[in-house]
């Protein structure tokens, strides 16, 4: 399946995205659309014959736990929606704890490396058969970016998504920014990587910017594309067509003519890389599907489970950290996820910055320092806004009665009503709870 080249679609450059030349496809993040109610202007691109791709970022694939049939089956009704060729998602957890490890569940809001070793690539390989089987159309799944590396792994990355897509058949999006970040990062080689990959079962490929402050490059999909990120993609065009390339960009927007320089100077990349020749390489030893398949998981399970949740304890709860991590990347991860935390929550509840104006930063991270995320964003804005309440830390009078009606408005398990008498109820409840805090 030829894609082309795209650009990943977001709501704040989606008129410009649809007026951009040789935009041959887009990638959407799956979440944040509605089957119901697609945006109008994904409506128009798929009008105009322009390819949609879902690429999900909750499923955690790379968790202990198997894939949530709830987040499957909502994966599964934007792919019909869409009309999508494939699917994408990451070999990545993303939440830990629970009924496997009989501890509170946390939730990282972000996407977090899994060891590479041969617990994980069962389970993992497990995880991505079980959504394989659920999902309408193929499915592809990206390597990430990390700050820090798992101690006694057993696999390099080429070897781990090798045998990945050996033993499942799933394809591959990689994502050549993340290779570089790795190798920055983890000090990992992205040729090598790239020499044990299957290239066979690759899907499209991923181009995003970054920056690189105090030995660790931040993989921040807010800043151009590098030179290093582009010679990691001339090297992968080289030894193979992509069938698709894709700019992602997330945050801090360009204007449009900035946007579509970039994907000109990726094309050109592609096209001269596609000319050059490396030579032929030896195929890898194929792995040994037919046995390790019907391999049961259940402690491989459990040790990852126990394995995940302790990381995840250290990252966003602030306990010791396990044996064997770099200690001082595991902190600048955790600052990373709250500061992520913080612009995500501003983001879901826009009301909450500008209510608290310029002390909502500073309390939201004190805030996450000692409370986990355990839910979505919308429960984390809802806590926090609980949380400075109780704790009296917003010492203005009008401060705290607009914070606390915006709380009551929102406490419930659904959005606020217009109905007459749910406005008359939520007025009740105002000023039942105007007492002072």
């Amino acid at each position: 399946m030829r894609l082309g080249t795209g650009i990943g679609w977001r709501p704040e450059i989606a008129d410009a995205v649809e007026r951009m030349p040789g935009i041959d496809w887009v990638e959407t993040v799956a979440e944040n659309v509605c089957p119901g109610h697609l945006p109008e202007s994904l409506l128009r691109l798929l009008e105009r014959g322009v390819t949609v791709v879902p690429h999900g970022v909750s499923l955690g694939l790379g968790g202990a736990e198997r894939p949530d049939e709830t987040r499957l089956a909502a994966l599964a009704e934007r792919a019909r929606a869409l009309g999508a060729p494939l699917v994408t998602e990451h070999i990545a957890f993303v939440r830990a704890g629970g009924a496997l490890t009989a501890s509170p569940r946390l939730e990282a809001g972000h996407l977090l490396p899994v060891p590479r070793t041969r617990d994980a690539l069962d389970v993992l390989c497990e995880n991505v058969r079980i959504a394989q089987d659920a999902l309408p159309v193929p499915l592809a799944v990206e390597n990430i970016a990390a700050l820090f590396a798992w101690p006694d792994e057993e696999l390099t990355e080429g070897q781990f998504l090798y045998e990945l897509a050996d033993r499942t058949g799933v394809r591959l999006l990689i994502d050549v920014a993340n290779l570089h970040t790795n190798h920055v990062n983890r000090g990992e080689d992205p040729a090598r990587a790239l020499d044990e990959l299957p290239v066979e079962a690759l899907a499209y490929v991923h181009v995003a910017g970054g920056f690189e402050r105090d030995g660790v490059w931040h993989d921040s999909h807010a800043h151009p594309v590098t030179q290093p990120v582009l010679d990691v993609l001339a090297d992968l065009a080289s030894r193979t067509t992509p069938p698709g390339v894709l700019l992602e960009r997330d945050d801090n927007f360009p204007e449009p003519t900035e946007l579509e320089r970039e994907l000109a100077v990726i094309r050109e990349t592609v096209e001269k890389a596609e000319r050059a020749t490396v030579q032929a390489r030896d195929p890898l030893p194929r792995g040994t599907a037919a046995r390790e398949a019907a391999a049961d998981t259940t402690s491989a399970r459990q040790r990852l489970a126990l394995a995940q949740a302790a990381l995840l304890s250290t990252l966003v709860a602030g306990t010791p950290a396990p044996e064997g991590f770099d200690r001082v990347r595991l902190g600048v991860q955790a600052r990373a996820l709250a500061a992520k935390r913080a612009s995500v929550v501003a983001k879901v509840a826009p009301e909450l910055p500008a209510i608290l104006g310029e002390s909502y930063r500073p309390a939201f991270l004190a805030y996450a320092e000692g409370h986990p995320m355990t839910g979505g964003y919308r429960r984390d804005a809802l806590d926090f806004a609980e949380q400075v309440l109780l704790s009296g830390q917003s010492a203005d009078t009008a401060t705290r009665r607009r914070l606390r009606t915006w709380w009551l408005d929102r406490s419930g398990p659904t959005p606020p009503s217009r109905h007459p008498a749910a406005r008359l109820a939520r007025a009740t409840r105002r000023v039942l709870f105007r007492q002072p805090v």
